[in-house]
């Protein structure tokens, strides 16, 4: 991006032939005189709000990659303080200041995604479902029908399909789908979180200190 689209980018204004444009959503060039002023005062708006986000979005993943960096230090200190040459893999920890009132939570999160064996059970359970229609309790068919919803993004609330483990149901094709269930399970990731809290004192409740560092 050169510098003359950048400075167009951070004030919506385009310069050709000496005079002053700001271009619309479909590309076309319209003279600055001519825009609305609501419309001039809702794009500087825009641009100022965007302007800060974009600079505090920069700090959170500096103070990501810092943060991250710090308990990596952290660790190789313990690793060497009890003869670990290396390091191994790396679970949920927190950290305590010395007085008890300030918290750093490191936790790693798992992804899954669903394998082909999720429709076999889902069909197997279907058809449990219209045989068991007449004596089946409404809230387990609630819990049984909201565990196959996906949500807006197309995926699988993993906590809801596992919750079908546990229920005791000893039908043979019940037991199946479980089986088809635990099978379609795949871990195609995890990510690292950093949660911050602080309290008055050793006793007092934890207070969360928000900073959004999943998308960071």
């Amino acid at each position: 991006m050169n510098e003359q689209t950048t400075q167009a980018w951070q004030s919506g204004i385009i310069e050709q032939g000496g005079q002053r444009y700001m271009a619309d959503s479909q590309g076309r060039l319209t003279p600055v005189e001519l825009v609305k002023a609501e419309d001039q005062l809702q794009d500087d708006l825009v641009r100022k709000v965007i302007h800060f986000a974009d600079e505090l979005s920069a700090q959170i993943t500096r103070f990501k990659g810092h943060s991250f960096e710090d308990v990596q230090d952290f660790l190789a200190i313990l690793r060497q303080e009890y003869d670990q040459t290396r390091g191994g893999t790396e679970g949920n920890m927190t950290f305590l200041s010395y007085d008890g009132t300030l918290k750093v939570t490191v936790q790693v999160a798992k992804h899954y995604d669903y394998g082909p064996e999720l429709q076999v059970a889902r069909e197997l359970v279907d058809e449990c479902l219209k045989e068991w229609s007449a004596g089946t309790r409404a809230e387990i068919r609630a819990i049984i029908t909201k565990a196959f919803n996906t949500d807006n993004e197309g995926k699988i609330n993993r906590d809801d399909l596992l919750s079908l483990t546990r229920l005791d149901i000893e039908d043979e094709r019940w037991q199946r789908a479980m089986r088809a269930i635990k099978a379609a399970e795949r871990a195609i990731g995890s990510k690292k979180y950093m949660r911050f809290h602080r309290r008055e004192n050793a006793k007092a409740q934890w207070q969360a200190i928000t900073v959004d560092m999943a998308k960071a």
